[in-house]
């Protein structure tokens, strides 16, 4: 029972592993014996197996990077977002389609019992509301269709973040569906409210007192730790 989620010696990709949950995810997974490989647009400060220097708004850089790490990977952490700080088509591109163009290069590199998890958010909970324009975007074929379809749809997309996280809940259960025929298992989490580097951004778009409105019951920000804890049981052996 010493290793019930099965991490010893696996290799994990996680990105946005600079800081705030990817951060804390990587930090739990080396605790765990796993060969960690970092990417994100600043170097992290963790002993990691390796860690590329990517921008998920470039194709090209995320083939690279995948192509750089090679070799089989069990598991992939989509960790990396933008704020409503950035400009919208940067937030769709990082949120949404870099993390969709990348999780397709790493399925290349996986096999039967591999394991995918990305951060959503609450602030995507809109899905459920307009799934056949959501679909519009998730069923896009390849980089390309998907910047054209956000180019011809800005009025859709408005600030970008809510756009952004609903597409990743939307496309998480649509991809799980057929990615579970290759064992390969898809999964998303829905962050609230959490203390990471992107929160000053959050109380200047949205409000404080909105944000904390929306900490529910529990009536405080999580940490990041506490949001790794539910990604790396989710892309365990344990789940």
């Amino acid at each position: 029972m010493s290793d019930i989620l099965g991490y010893s010696g696996k290799r994990v990709i996680v990105t946005g592993c600079f800081s705030g949950m990817g951060h804390a995810t990587a930090k739990i997974l080396l605790d765990l014996g796993a060969e960690v490989h970092g990417m994100d647009f600043k170097e992290c400060d963790l002993p990691l197996a390796s860690f590329t220097n990517v921008d998920l708004r470039d194709r090209e850089s995320i083939e690279a990077g995948v192509a750089g790490i090679g070799g089989k990977v069990n598991g992939l952490f989509n960790c990396a977002g933008l704020p409503t700080s950035f400009p919208a088509m940067d937030i769709m591109k990082v949120n949404f389609v870099g993390l969709r163009h990348l999780t397709q290069q790493v399925a290349g590199l996986m096999g039967d019992g591999g394991a995918v998890v990305s951060i959503a958010s609450t602030g995507g909970l809109g899905w459920s509301r307009r799934i056949p324009t959501n679909m519009e975007i998730v069923t896009s074929q390849g980089w390309d269709a998907a910047i054209e379809w956000c180019d011809a749809n800005a009025e859709t997309i408005a600030e970008g973040y809510a756009f952004s996280k609903e597409n990743v809940i939307v496309w998480t259960q649509f991809v799980a569906a057929q990615m579970i025929k290759q064992g390969i298992r898809v999964n998303c989490t829905l962050p609230g409210p959490t203390e990471t580097p992107m929160m000053k951004t959050f109380h200047e778009a949205a409000g404080k007192e909105t944000v904390d409105a929306a900490t529910g019951p529990v009536g405080r920000y999580s940490t990041p730790a506490e949001q790794a804890g539910g990604l790396v049981l989710l892309n365990s052996d344990l789940a």
